[in-house]
């Protein structure tokens, strides 16, 4: 499958975040044909948890500070608790998300990564999903919020849990697809 042949994919985590939710995308991505590349604040590598539990280590392609938002075509946002709180306060990681967003790139976010989009002020009378553990951060920054397994609205695509992973790799996949390829 080469839905994605000449995309780049930007997936922005710190330590913490929930392993599932960056290897099972990404998997799909690249499966679909994507180049996809860790972004951190963090040189070297970032740590996944697995639940409650530290997990494995993933090698950072780009760090944050060095990251050119304009060779990616749409930024995925893994959850997790502590990556997306350590994220949320970093003004270059808000930076990021909101250069995506200017520039119609759409941004995907599972668990808690919409949180980020709470930072960055995105969420306000869009549809939004998440973790029932942020909902109610969301509905008060103004978004709709809805139990659903994917959400799609206006090139933010958001997910619950890892348990919705194959309703999201099938929508980000599509909604990544659709992104013209820069000249």
């Amino acid at each position: 499958m080469e839905k994605l042949k000449n995309k780049r994919i930007a997936i922005l985590v710190a330590d913490g975040f929930e392993e599932i939710e960056l290897s099972s995308p990404k998997e799909a991505l690249e499966n679909a044909g994507a180049k996809t590349d860790i972004i951190s604040p963090a040189s070297g590598k970032v740590r996944s948890k697995d639940g409650d539990e530290w997990s494995k280590d993933y090698p950072v392609d780009v760090v944050l500070k060095n990251v050119e938002e304009n060779k990616y075509d749409g930024l995925l946002l893994p959850g997790g608790v502590l990556s997306p709180d350590k994220l949320r306060t970093n003004k270059s990681a808000i930076a990021l998300i909101n250069a995506f967003w200017e520039r119609n790139k759409p941004i995907a976010a599972i668990c808690h990564g919409p949180q980020l989009l709470i930072n960055a002020d995105l969420v306000r009378d869009k549809k939004i999903t998440s973790v029932t553990a942020i909902q109610v951060d969301l509905i008060n920054a103004g978004a709709k919020w809805e139990d659903s397994e994917v959400v799609i609205d206006d090139g933010l695509i958001t997910s619950r849990t890892p348990d919705d992973l194959p309703a999201f790799n099938q929508a980000i996949i599509k909604v990544f697809s659709a992104v013209r390829n820069k000249e």
